[in-house]
């Protein structure tokens, strides 16, 4: 491993790891002391280093007033167009001296002391462990899904975070350089420096720390400390490089402005109350900053305010546009934000609001998915998203969008496009400075580093996957039994094979499911190891064979070989959940598969894994062992997630018997043996706590009986009372209660285990129980025992420190056993130092412990060492899988390479076997019971089709002798009741299928009330609150259509109000005297009518029948008729009401001195008050009784408003349903003479008919109360309705 030191330090210092705080501290007292050939400390005294330490307390207190409100400040002169910062500390509680401290400014050429900072191994105390007993040499993984997880300090160097280490890896090379983390809890992300001199690792931990190192020397240049409490989110420098900004992750995700060369804080505030992805400062105006996250943007700048240098937010509003998480955007030149949504648009924001939403044609979405980064490069604008395209824009066109309608979408379409592959998932992207050449590095979040060529030229280079990684947790890992050769799967689907002896991944696979268990094939079977077996979340297992491909006979025109490659040689699948664990015995004869399926099925290997049987177990399976040699009978201990252990016996191999007559493979005679684990926990802490106090208490009296021979020396019997005195005093003390006995509801997991002898086992349990290691013993075989009654305790314990939330994951020992390899849930290794062969663990004391894998989400899945103990392998669910080289008194200096084996002979032409792809695809233990039911039930059908001959035959003869006796003469014919046997049969059947019906009611009784209760909630819910139902009544001849109101009856509120408006109505005298009588008369000519109207037009719906053709006729004449004489009244009607009105005009005429009486008694009330109007703005102005307004009033307002809704609404739907009414009678009409002109034209010649009109049909809307009437044929359409659907779930 290179890192900037070449030895480790003597000292540390750290901040809430677990390597950190008192281990630290133990673990600098312990190491050696090295040699400190990079510290530098140039024009840098001892006493300017203790004046910097003396800032940050000083610096602390001046937090006092931050995180408050959007905005909060410390008193600092910003000027950043100098790019420097000259700033006054703002008076906190701790500075109201008369005098203010003046800080010293850092030197610029100081630098820290990287051995120092460095986090070290912790070991225990004189345990004369070495500190490198493991030391990184290699690390295959990348955490593709972390933000920002990809940066280029320079042209030829990539860097990136790989649990608590940071990678820098040159891309010519290959090699790998580590900085390792300050705290022992990871790192949140990385930075570099605009001039590529600096890069920024901004760690996780408790008030976690941001180094910034020197680019290349990596040294400790500078430390932020105190930026957030847990863990950094983002950081970003501003573009003259003299600001960085920093924001935390949750919980607090405080933003930070920091002036980072004199490692203080300039602003600082609270940038969200949800989860921030990203903060930037705005190239174009160094004052402007924008972060986006979880379900917002928010838009900051600095601004210089009375009370200082401030921080104000402004949070982006989305209006009609839904709220999405924003991962990319980009800040325009004219302070502009272009940011992208998860559905793939884009959305321009201008003044906090978004202005436009950028799509393509047809409203086609931008990318298929998120959109995670934005960038504008040469005046394009370049958007990548997780459906793998890289589009370019114009930047004009998107700068100069403005909205056209009230979608508030543009249409634009990109200028170029490049789809990098398919099932890629792009991240973030990075360009790389090559003079004369657009490539860019870009992270695939599906497990990749891409190099992009964006020129879009005729030379333009296709995309090159440099780098290719498992994403997501690496589920299994397995090693090689004769070289330095590795396998790991994911539930990415794919199997990727390593050499870990020479750094070089050798090949990959994917299948249509992810690998969740892998075991390399033992020596016994493949005397080459080149065998490995994987199993998958389907159930499925595959044993694959690597072979070097080199080595196969050579073609003309055969592509060129990789390294090595994988040739699928067996698929079965025995399960069908996940399988979790895979072992062959020791004899390599067997193969045990364990599954989530609660079940272990064995497969007889020599026999080319024939399928023996299974068993079921209590629980999913996590793992399994087969029992070593020194066993006198060889077993199979079987772990169980949810407490449960199990030993089974090897199983029994039948020789060659045909097995076809079989219907299942369960083994149902297997001798188990059960272990239920039972927590002892707090029986174990109260034994310790009694312990504790016993010592405490024999301590005590040691000192009690010294200090009474020294008081009886001095003082003689007077000193012994006194003595006695102080003693009873004590003894009235009461001492504490002891911790009492607890046992968790729900029983804790088992996460790993091992054997430690014949019938006993360790096993390490997660919960409440971790912090322990068990010893087991496994209880006699008891046949008639209920394993789910039984409860069983340890018999020993060992405990392991520092593990109460942090248990022991996975387990492995070296070839020799002297050594215990642990991998940890916060992804540490701990080494255990064990006698030779000493699995009761006897001698457990002395470790060493180290801070690897990310500690947040990093489990370790997989620990595994090399054949000869040379290395040791570990992979975790952060992505990372690290090769570390075991400390030797032997130092190896030749170049290790793994030697790939050779293929087979024969082994191109030989035949895949047939995969199983279909996940839904029949196990085969289901696939044999599928055999015999479909055995069965076709043996059953020829019994059926048997019966049904027989049946048939009957019926022929008994239809011949019908036939036979009707040919008969009549008094010799027999009568049809003659026939029958015995009158009883039939009447036996009556009383069956009556006695049958009233069985099925009975049954069904309770159902049926079931639902009718239903139904009558439903009815009083829905049905019985409506006043009437909407009602939708359709024209005959045209499509237009009017609906009624779906309207509720009116509640109690409603009903009240309406009693207090008739309450409050004035009387018609009243309304006379204000009205006038024009009012009456014209309400006579518009309400009245429409009364008239309404009623005439319901009048004739009720009264409306079907008429004969001649009395239709008639009527019609004297209609016409009528309307004329009606018609002519009118008109003469009109005109003499026309002249009296002239008359009247002109009588009522006033003369040319009139003057209004209201108007002269509104000229006296104004003489008379005109003094006493006052503003409403003035002093006294006191509201009138009639002006003022109360909630009685507002309520008597809201009681008429809504009584007056409900008459309108009242009227509409009679004049609606009367509407429907005379629809129908129409139709009714209709029918009638449709029917008489048919009868018409049956008489007549066929030349002579006319096209009979098409009768109106009623829509079904247009009566909706039918919808709940039912008859016999709707009940059985809806119960085949509902079988075809339940018929589609099982499909499906």
């Amino acid at each position: 491993m290179k890192e900037p030191d070449d030895e480790d330090s003597g000292g540390e210092k750290s901040d809430g790891s677990k390597s950190g705080g008192q281990r630290s501290q133990r673990a600098s007292q312990s190491a050696p002391t090295t040699k400190e050939d990079d510290k530098v400390l140039e024009d840098a005294t001892d006493e300017t280093f203790a004046k910097e330490e003396d800032s940050y307390l000083e610096d602390d207190d001046s937090y006092g007033e931050h995180l408050e409100g959007s905005s909060s400040s410390l008193h600092y002169d910003f000027v950043a167009s100098t790019g420097e910062s000259q700033y006054v500390e703002t008076p906190g509680p701790a500075a109201e001296e008369s005098e203010e401290e003046i800080k010293t400014k850092i030197s610029p050429s100081f630098f820290y002391d990287y051995t120092e900072l460095v986090l070290i191994p912790f070991v225990t105390p004189d345990s004369n462990i070495p500190l490198d007993l493991l030391t990184l040499v290699h690390s295959f993984g990348y955490d593709c899904r972390k933000r920002a997880n990809l940066q280029l300090p320079d042209s030829n160097t990539v860097m990136y975070i790989a649990g608590n280490q940071l990678i820098l890896l040159n891309l010519k090379t290959k090699e790998q350089m580590y900085l390792r983390s300050s705290s022992g809890r990871g790192i949140g992300v990385i930075g570099v420096h605009p001039d590529k001199t600096y890069i920024v690792v901004a760690e996780k931990g408790v008030s976690p720390k941001i180094i910034i190192y020197e680019y290349p020397s990596l040294r400790p240049y500078r430390i932020l400390r105190d930026g957030t409490e847990l863990a950094y989110a983002y950081v970003d420098f501003n573009n003259s490089g003299t600001l960085l900004a920093s924001v935390g992750d949750n919980p607090d995700h405080t933003l930070t402005i920091w002036n980072w060369k004199e490692e203080q804080p300039i602003l600082r505030t609270k940038a969200f109350s949800q989860e921030v992805f990203k903060v930037t400062f705005n190239p174009d105006n160094e004052e402007q900053l924008t972060t986006s996250g979880s379900g917002h943007i928010k838009f900051w700048e600095m601004a210089l305010t009375f009370t200082g240098l401030k921080l104000q937010g402004s949070l982006g509003r989305f209006g009609k546009t839904a709220t999405t998480v924003i991962e990319g955007y980009m800040e325009l030149p004219d302070g502009k934000v272009l940011s992208g949504s998860e559905w793939g648009n884009m959305l321009l924001w201008e003044s906090g609001f978004i202005k436009v939403e950028l799509c393509r044609s047809i409203s086609k979405c931008c990318h298929q998915g998120p959109i995670n980064q934005i960038t504008l490069d040469e005046g394009e604008v370049i958007t990548i998203g997780s459906d793998g395209y890289v589009r370019i824009w114009d930047f004009e066109t998107i700068d100069m969008a403005d909205t056209i309608d009230d979608t508030g979408l543009i249409e634009i379409e990109p200028i170029n496009e490049l789809l990098v592959d398919k099932n890629v998932k792009l991240f973030s992207m990075i360009k790389m400075n090559e003079t004369g050449n657009n490539i860019w590095l870009a992270q695939d979040a599906s497990g990749a580093i891409w190099k992009l060529d964006l020129s879009f030229s005729n030379i333009t280079q296709d995309p090159e996957c440099l780098f290719s990684f498992h994403s997501g947790a690496v589920e299994a890992l397995a090693v090689s039994p004769l070289t330095y050769l590795m396998a790991t799967t994911s539930l990415d689907c794919s199997i990727r094979i390593y050499d870990f002896g020479s750094r070089t991944p050798l090949a990959h696979v994917k299948f249509k499911q992810g690998g969740t268990a892998l075991a390399w094939v033992p020596q016994l079977v493949s005397y080459t190891g080149a065998q490995i077996i994987v199993g998958f979340e389907d159930g499925v297992v595959r044993i694959l064979e690597l072979y070097d491909p080199k080595g196969l006979t050579i073609f003309a025109g055969r592509k060129k070989f990789l390294d090595a490659d994988l040739h699928l040689q067996y698929v079965t699948k025995p399960h069908t959940a996940h399988v979790t664990a895979l072992a062959y015995d020791h004899d390599g004869e067997i193969l045990a598969t364990g599954s989530k399926d609660k079940t272990v099925f064995f497969f007889d290997v020599e026999k080319n894994y024939k399928p023996i049987g299974y068993i079921t177990t209590p629980g999913p399976v996590c793992q399994l062992i087969w029992s070593t040699v020194t066993h006198l009978e060889s077993t199979l201990l079987i772990l169980c997630e949810n407490g449960y252990v199990l030993e089974a016996p090897y199983p029994t191999i039948k020789e060659d018997v045909e097995d076809h007559h079989i219907v299942s493979y369960e083994i149902k005679d297997m001798r188990t043996k059960c272990f239920h684990f039972s927590s002892v926990k707090s029986k174990i802490l109260r034994l310790m706590e009694i312990e504790k106090r016993k010592k405490q208490k024999e301590l005590k009296e040691k000192e009690k009986e010294e200090r009474r021979k020294q008081l009886a020396a001095v003082m003689g019997e007077d000193g012994e009372k006194e003595s006695q005195g102080e003693e009873e005093e004590e003894e009235e003390e009461e001492e504490t209660p002891l911790p009492a006995i607890f046992i968790p509801s729900t029983p804790c997991h088992i996460l790993c285990g091992f054997y430690s002898g014949p019938g006993k086992f360790w096993v390490s349990l997660g919960g409440y129980d971790s912090g322990f290691l068990y010893h087991c013993e496994l209880p006699p075989y008891d046949k008639n025992s209920d394993i789910t009654e039984k409860k069983d305790e340890p018999f020993d314990f060992r405990l392991i420190e520092d593990t109460e939330d942090n248990p022991i994951q996975t387990i492995t020992f070296s070839v020799n056993q002297d050594m215990m390899f642990c991998g940890m849930q916060d992804g540490a290794i701990r080494v255990y130092i064990l006698s030779r062969n000493d699995l009761s663990l006897t001698n457990m004391e002395n470790y060493w412990h180290f801070n690897i894998h990310d500690n947040n989400y990093g489990c370790i899945k997989g620990i595994s060492t090399s054949f000869d103990d040379r290395f040791l392998v570990t992979t975790g669910a952060d992505s990372n899988i690290f090769v570390f080289s075991i400390f030797s008194e032997f130092e190896f200096r030749e170049s290790i390479k793994a030697k790939v084996p050779s293929p087979r002979l024969g082994i191109e032409t030989e035949p895949i076997p047939e995969d199983i792809f279909d996940p839904k695809a029949y196990s085969i233990e289901n696939a044999r019971r599928k055999r015999e039911h479909d055995k069965l039930m076709k043996e059953v059908e020829e019994i059926k089709a048997r019966k049904r001959e027989q049946l048939k035959a009957l019926r022929n003869q008994f239809q011949k002798l019908l036939e036979m006796n009707k040919e008969l003469p009549k008094h010799m014919q027999l009568k049809r009741t003659d026939f029958d046997i015995d009158s009883k049969i039939r009447a036996e059947m009556n009383r069956k299928t009556v006695y049958e019906i009233n069985q099925v009611e009975k049954e069904l009784a309770w159902e049926k009330e079931k639902h009718q209760l239903g139904l009558r909630k439903l009815q009083h819910r829905f049905r019985d609150s409506l006043q009437s139902d909407a009602v939708v009544v359709h024209a005959i001849q045209s499509e237009h259509k009017i609906s009624s109101y779906r309207l509720v009856k009116p509640s109690k509120y409603s009903r009240f109000k309406r009693a207090s408006q008739s309450e409050a109505r004035t009387s018609k005298l009243d309304r006379f005297e204000k009205e006038g009588p024009g009012t009456k008369d014209s309400q006579k000519d518009t309400g009245g009518n429409m009364n008239v109207q309404e009623e005439s037009i319901i009048e004739k719906g009720k009264q409306f029948r079907p008429k004969t053709l001649s009395q239709i006729m008639v009527e019609n004449e004297i209609e016409k008729t009528r309307k004329l004489v009606l018609k002519a009244e009118r008109a003469q009607f009109k005109i003499q009401q026309r002249k009296k009105e002239w008359e009247e005009l002109y009588k009522s005429k006033p003369g040319d001195d009139y003057e209004d009486p209201k108007d002269v008694q509104a000229i006296k009330e104004a003489q008379v008050y005109m003094g006493d109007f006052n503003l409403k703005t003035a002093p006294d102005y006191k509201i009138p009784e009639h002006m003022r307004i109360n909630a009685a009033k507002k309520k008597e307002e809201l009681g008429q408003l809504d009584s007056m809704t409900y008459s309108k609404k009242t009227h509409m739907n009679k004049s609606i349903l009367s509407l429907r009414d005379l629809k129908v009678a129409v139709i009714e009409e209709i029918q009638c003479l449709v029917q008489e002109l048919k009868n018409i034209q049956s008489t007549l010649h066929i030349s002579k008919h006319v096209p009979i009109p098409q009768i109106p049909q009623i829509h079904p809307e247009e009566v909706p109360e039918k919808r709940f009437h039912y008859d016999e044929k709707t009940l059985l359409a809806f119960k085949q309705q509902l079988m075809k659907n339940q018929r589609t779930d099982c499909h499906f």
